[in-house]
């Protein structure tokens, strides 16, 4: 393996979200990640002297500790802010956050709740910022999945990816990475539960380009049918809590099990963002299976988001 890495800047500023990075901008953050999980103990001064803000307001195990430890790992620090009890913009403004922060470190991951907070901070802020996950998506998740699934498969053009579930934010980041990446995306929920619809527009703008298929389904098994991989997601997110009785009625009939597999093509992946409720969207068979890829794609959310690091900040 090269030690020298391509650090040249993104097209971006910030990773917002994942329909606004050009093809090139992908390929570039898994050349990168490829380079850095090969040689985790060779390139542990990219990001020398280097401090990373991170400011969540909601609960977090992956992302948090792949994003201080990738920060680690490249020689740079992490300072963390808990805003679950008061969210981004309630005690100042966003605006101001963001100023203040850009005088003192050199990037920040935020996990909000509203998009339109990253949005402001991304807009006020002369520094980087990444989005940890908020309500509309989750870009760092569906960068690692389809990381992980190029390590499966090596090219991922042609292949079907079917997500069953709730229409949510991991949902609709999958939906446009897929479709950049040339993967024909079924997304097959229960009706009213369907992913934004704005979201499934400018996918399939965007998939004309590539020759990526959206579809949108409320049948499971004909959502499975020869799928390459089968993705699924709780189904209630962080602030639905409230809904968790009723969407498990609802829900009850999209739990990924092996019959469900089972129609999928043979040697078909399961995958899930976690964390997972096994006997809810997954049966315990299939997470805990041999075709579950979904401590892969955990570990990877590491190596990608070191990418993501080194390749943002300056």
């Amino acid at each position: 393996m090269s030690d020298s890495l391509d650090l040249s800047p993104l097209s971006q500023k910030d990773l917002i979200c994942t329909s606004l990075l050009p093809v090139a901008d992908i390929e570039r953050i898994y050349a990168v990640a490829r380079q850095l999980k090969a040689g985790r103990d060779v390139h542990t001064r990219v990001l020398a002297n280097k401090r990373l803000a991170m400011i969540f307001e909601k609960d977090s195990l992956r992302t948090r500790f792949t994003f201080d430890i990738g920060m680690n790992d490249l020689g740079g620090s992490v300072s963390f802010m808990d805003h679950r009890d008061a969210r981004i913009g309630s005690r100042e403004s966003v605006k101001d956050i963001a100023k203040n922060l850009e005088r003192w470190v050199h990037g920040i991951v935020a996990r909000t709740f509203k998009h339109k907070v990253l949005e402001d901070l991304a807009a006020a802020a002369g520094i980087p910022v990444i989005n940890g996950l908020s309500d509309h998506v989750h870009p760092c998740q569906a960068l690692a999945d389809f990381f992980t699934l190029v390590e499966k498969w090596d090219t991922l053009r042609g292949r079907t990816v079917t997500f069953v579930g709730d229409g949510n934010n991991t949902c609709h980041a999958l939906i446009h990475t897929a479709v950049k990446l040339g993967v024909h995306i079924r997304v097959c929920s229960p009706e009213g539960y369907e992913p934004n619809s704005r979201v499934v527009n400018e996918a399939m703008r965007a998939a004309q380009e590539t020759g990526a298929e959206v579809q949108i389904l409320n049948d499971p098994k004909q959502a499975a049918d020869g799928a390459d991989a089968i993705y699924t997601d709780v189904w209630a997110s962080m602030g639905q809590e409230d809904e968790i009785e009723e969407r498990n009625g609802i829900f009850a009939a999209y739990q990924v099990d092996e019959e469900l597999m089972s129609l999928a093509k043979p040697g078909a992946l399961f995958m899930h963002c976690l964390p997972a409720h096994r006997g809810k969207e997954v049966s315990q068979q299939v997470m805990d299976g041999p075709r579950s890829i979904v401590y892969d794609i955990a570990e990877n959310r590491l190596h990608v988001q070191k990418a993501i690091l080194a390749l943002l900040i300056r």
